[in-house]
């Protein structure tokens, strides 16, 4: 049998709904999973995270700050697979209402922005990389997260499924 397929999940500007979706679909395939998975770094589940390689990895969340547009640019650098997840990571919104604001909206947060150096707009993780793999939804649908997956697993690792 292959090696496990190596798993990142990363959360940038979101209210985390996808991660929580995660971990509860991971209740009922936890068994199956342990054997499949080596979740390298997902905040969620562990303290000891790794930035190496891996196989799938997950982005949460649109990227609001310069600092998230580089740790995109590295989580694609190190990821065969990169997965958007949820309507943040997929379409920018809700996180990005920002950008859509009058000229006068944007000036009364603008004080904001500057002082946390956040992007002059939010942007879609497809508006900075390469994404192979969108999930839409606030929160995702867990059946279409787990169709998705399989995909994955079956398209990375097929001699695991023809077992």
């Amino acid at each position: 049998m292959d090696s496990k397929i190596k798993i990142g999940w990363f959360s940038f500007s979101c209210c985390e709904d996808n991660t929580i979706v995660m971990t509860e679909v991971m209740n009922d395939h936890w068994q199956e999973w342990k054997k499949l998975f080596d979740f390298r770094h997902a905040r969620v589940l562990k303290a000891n995270n790794v930035m190496d390689e891996f196989d799938i990895a997950f982005i949460e969340g649109a990227l609001a700050g310069p600092e998230h547009v580089e740790k995109a640019k590295q989580i694609r650098s190190l990821a065969k697979k990169l997965v958007a997840v949820g309507s943040c990571a997929v379409v920018g919104l809700p996180a990005g209402q920002r950008n859509a604001f009058t000229e006068e909206q944007k000036a009364s947060i603008d004080y904001l922005v500057t002082r946390f150096g956040a992007l002059p707009e939010v942007k879609k993780v497809s508006d900075v990389v390469k994404v192979d793999v969108e999930i839409p939804g606030c929160p995702m649908d867990p059946k279409v997260f787990l169709d998705k997956v399989n995909a994955l697993v079956t398209e990375l690792r097929p001699t695991i499924t023809e077992d």
